[in-house]
């Protein structure tokens, strides 16, 4: 708007340069026979100075083609729809109490002009709450409900619950649906006990009692809290631990395991386990970890439960849970024993000690017995799904940019339908190298793309040219739909030099991109990376600290007042609760904003060079004297009474379809993201029509009033009736005008336009009436001519007849349009009015999702284990056992045994 603004700025100056040309030129050819009655003013002295006074006269004349008034405008027009988004109760989220928030006035109609989102994951489309939701147990799968045909059915909030209340000690919270695993539990099934006994005994947690019988645990990852709080529900409750013991309640009964090794988990094994000894005396091992790991430990025997378990673990991922394969092994004392001393040498090494522990480790978790698998949901946020799918409709891509590893990441992107199985590949780099990660990105667009390697490609032109100064990358289409998953290390190398260029080119080709384990730093500068190469308007979200920095640099930050503090809020444009607003927040208000803004400069632009270049054709029939054709006072007031409010009503209510539709078809944001309502084309659209309405708003009134007389034959023809038709053609124009841009109705539109108009007569017939010309003679000499001149028929009708040719090609060339060219609003638009004349649609049925052959990674734990911590007992104090009436006592004899 500024470049049209210094545009505008240099299209005064050649109005006024041409009229100051006319004015030296008319001076010098016919002035002088008019010196006798128009002599010129003291100080002129010659026809080029008189045209040169006359180019600043033209200047304070003119100077109203330039919109003085359109920033405070749009100023107000920005606050009004900030007010909307804080009082849409659609995005108010009651359990916390929090609205949405607009924390800034100035961004609104670039809400509607989003291409690119970068969403952080947990806590942003995540709740970080993890539930146990199914299992798969020696071959049988678990977690599914179904009716009595025996087909499998949806869980809603109707399907019954389990019921717990047996179990005295089970956690209240916890929900599960499918009745046949409690029964397996209470026939004593020695699988299902086997699996849920591993649960409770091979994990990291800490239990706090906070009241009697009130046991809640303290995980180092929330996976871990959800596997032993379904152990804890299913009969297996983690009751206490000391450094060498571990106190279980199986099925009502108080036993003590004792801890004697604790093989911890890192990045590279994807596994845990721990070695008790059972209240028998027997010795065993019991692990959990990836499928992947895991499975290449398993005993040869565990042959068709390994196809079977498989079958649950694709069936498991494809639902987007988060999957681990749990396993034993019985082990035999005096091998136990030599190994324990090894392991002792090992831990107290000063050199090699974790190579020492991984051999030792790897030694001992070998031949194991499948058990079973457990399946986690990471619980996203209400409505993600939905909401990042009707965003992709809209052609905005997201980017997930997380500090999580791979797996969860990717496992979520199933999750979320940010990934899903129709995409012809997602590609991963992972290269540990800038030669391997450069190869990786290659290949990737390679595949996507082959022409872009090809010298005749726009993009490579435009960068083999050091002369080019714009680093503005074209669009790029790729073959198919593709993803792409980056972890931070080959991230770190990709934003280097001038790797950052090939990084963007094939990122921006997928549909989705993942970064994982990527650092606060490196989510900015992916953003910055964007913002550098592509004309596109960026928006960031986030929740937590670690959010900032990618938040303040985006275009638009968006912060959710999550359970992560308020940093992200504090730095953020927009706020509200919950992720699944955001689509509300672009899709209706942000659209609303724009296509507001549009019509605004649109029709401003419009009406001001329509009423300024009056004075410009006037010019050349006034001697280029400066001579206003308007009255003073209608100038005076045009912008400041009459167009001031019926432009701000449409700017505020309009709305060209309602919030239902504008989220039933996200199609409709695309203009938006491609600048169609208000560019360059658009602004010169509204000049031409601008000089054409003032063409017809001169010459019309000219031609009505040239040797006209009245019905009683006294004549009319004067300068005064002629401004008084002008001013009234030129104000029904303009409100006619925006009567044609107003999409949606209103008693407020209605008010303001028929307001106006009204105001406008009232104010003119009291100005120039005889009283306001016997008070103020020298302010309002147009004294009758109101009376005289609109009580002529052949006024009305040279009225009417310019409003028709002011309208008629508008309405035309709108029509036509789209007709013939219909753009993508207005099938859509076409749609929507077909859709209002049919009964409204039965609601979609949800449909199960289909598995998929990908598999879910370790999860339960980000970091290195803490069981050497455990194990030192440095991080425990010294407490008595839990204690709860019928379950366990310090004082029963296998306590005071241990």
């Amino acid at each position: 708007m500024h470049i049209f603004l210094l545009q505008i700025f240099g299209f005064l100056a050649l109005m006024c340069f041409i009229l100051a040309i006319g004015n030296g030129i008319w001076e010098h050819d016919k002035g002088y026979y008019f010196q006798v009655y128009l002599p010129w003013a003291d100080g002129v002295t010659s026809a080029p100075y008189s045209g040169f006074l006359m180019f600043w006269s033209y200047v304070i004349i003119l100077n109203t083609v330039v919109p003085i008034s359109l920033y405070v405008s749009v100023e107000i027009i920005r606050l009004g729809n900030s007010f909307y988004i804080d009082w849409d109760r659609k995005m108010y989220y009651p359990l916390n109490d929090t609205p949405a928030q607009a924390r800034t006035t100035t961004l609104n109609e670039e809400l509607g002009q989003i291409k690119y989102i970068f969403s952080d994951k947990t806590g942003t489309l995540t709740q970080n709450i993890m539930a146990f939701n199914k299992c798969s147990i020696n071959g049988k799968s678990y977690g599914d409900v179904y009716d009595v045909a025996g087909q499998r059915t949806e869980i809603t909030e109707h399907t019954e619950k389990v019921d717990f209340s047996y179990n005295q000690l089970a956690d209240p919270k916890f929900v599960f649906y499918d009745h046949s695993l409690v029964e397996a539990v209470k026939l004593d099934d020695a699988a299902t006990h086997g699996f849920f006994r591993l649960l409770s005994l091979c994990h990291t947690v800490m239990p706090e009692e906070k009241k009697e019988g009130n046991l809640v645990y303290q995980a180092q990852s929330p996976d871990e809290g959800a596997l032993v709080t379904a152990a804890r529900n299913f009969g297996f409750v983690f009751c206490a631990r000391t450094p060498e013991t571990i106190t279980v309640v199986e099925m009502g009964e108080t036993k003590v395991y004792e801890l004697l090794a604790i093989l911890d988990f890192n990045n590279v094994r994807k596994r845990m386990s721990v070695i008790v000894r059972n209240p028998e005396g027997g010795l065993t091992l019991y692990c959990k970890g990836a499928d992947t790991i895991v499975y290449e430990l398993l005993d040869a025997s565990c042959g068709p439960l390994k196809e079977e378990t498989m079958e649950h673990l694709n069936e498991f991922a494809g639902e987007g849970l988060r999957t681990l394969v749990v396993a034993y092994k019985n082990l035999q004392e005096d091998y136990f024993q030599e190994w324990h001393q090894r392991h002792h040498e090992a831990s107290t090494a000063l050199d090699g000690r974790e190579e020492k522990l991984s051999e030792l480790y790897e030694e001992i978790e070998k031949d194991l017995m499948l058990l079973g698998a457990t399946a986690i949901e990471d619980k996203l946020q209400d409505g993600v799904p939905q909401t990042i799918e009707t965003l992709t409709k809209a052609h905005i891509k997201i980017w997930v940019l997380t500090g999580d590893k791979q797996e969860t990441a990717v496992n979520i992107g199933y999750s979320c339908n940010i990934l899903h199985d129709d995409m012809k590949e997602v590609f991963i780099i992972e290269g540990n190298t800038s030669e391997d990660v450069l190869d990786e990105l290659r290949n990737a667009r390679k595949k996507m793309n082959p022409d872009s390697f090809l010298d005749s490609d726009e993009v490579n032109i435009k960068f083999e040219n050091p002369s080019t100064k714009s680093r503005i990358l074209p669009e790029e289409q790729a073959n198919g739909v593709y993803g792409l998953v980056i972890n931070g290390h080959s991230l770190a190398y990709a934003l280097e030099g001038n790797m950052e260029l090939e990084l963007v080119r094939t990122a921006c080709m997928c549909k989705v991109v993942i970064c994982c384990r990527v650092t606060p730093l490196q989510k900015a500068q992916v953003v910055e990376l964007v913002k550098k190469y592509k004309k596109v308007v960026t928006l960031a979200i986030g929740d937590g600290a670690n959010d900032v920095s990618m938040i303040k640099t985006a275009h638009i930050g968006v912060g959710i007042s999550g359970q992560e503090g308020m940093q992200a809020v504090l730095s953020s444009d927009f706020s509200f609760a919950q992720f699944r607003y955001l689509q509300r927040l672009l899709l209706v208000h942000g659209r609303w904003s724009y296509i507001r803004m549009c019509k605004f400069l649109r029709y401003f632009f419009y009406k001001n060079f329509a009423f300024t270049l009056v004075h410009f054709w006037y010019g050349f029939f006034s001697g280029f004297s400066a001579q206003t054709v308007y009255d003073q006072w209608f100038i005076t007031l045009y912008n400041l009474v009459y167009t001031s409010l019926p432009v701000l009503g449409m700017s505020l209510f309009d709305q060209d379809v309602d919030d239902r539709w504008s989220m039933q078809f996200p199609h409709l944001y695309e203009p938006g993201q491609q600048n169609l309502y208000f560019n360059k084309i658009e602004f010169v659209k509204c000049v031409l029509h601008g000089i054409y309405s003032s063409l017809i708003l001169f010459f019309i009134p000219y031609g009505a009033m040239y040797d006209t007389v009245r019905s009683d034959g006294k004549a009319i023809a004067d300068y005064q009736s002629f401004a008084l038709m002008a001013q009234t053609c030129l104000l029904i124009v303009v409100s006619v005008q925006i009567g044609l841009d107003t999409a949606y109705w209103t008693a407020v539109n209605q008010f303001f336009i028929w307001g106006s108009l009204s105001l406008y007569f009232a104010i003119i017939f009291t100005m120039y009436s005889d009283g306001m010309y016997l008070i103020f003679t020298a302010s309002f000499p147009f004294i009758g001519t109101a009376r005289n001149t609109l009580s002529q028929p052949n006024v009305w009708l040279a009225i009417f007849l310019s409003i028709i040719l002011c309208v008629l090609p508008v309405v035309g060339g709108r029509f036509l349009k789209a007709q013939l060219m219909p753009t993508v609003s207005d099938k859509i638009l076409r749609k929507i009015r077909a859709a209002k004349k049919r009964p409204p649609p039965p609601l979609p049925k949800t449909r199960l999702r289909r598995t998929s052959t990908r598999r879910s990674g370790y999860a339960f734990s980000h970091q290195h284990g803490f069981g050497a911590l455990i194990m030192s007992g440095r991080n425990m104090r010294p407490k008595l056992p839990f204690t709860t009436t019928g379950t366990f006592s310090p004082n029963s004899e296998k306590n005071r045994h241990k």
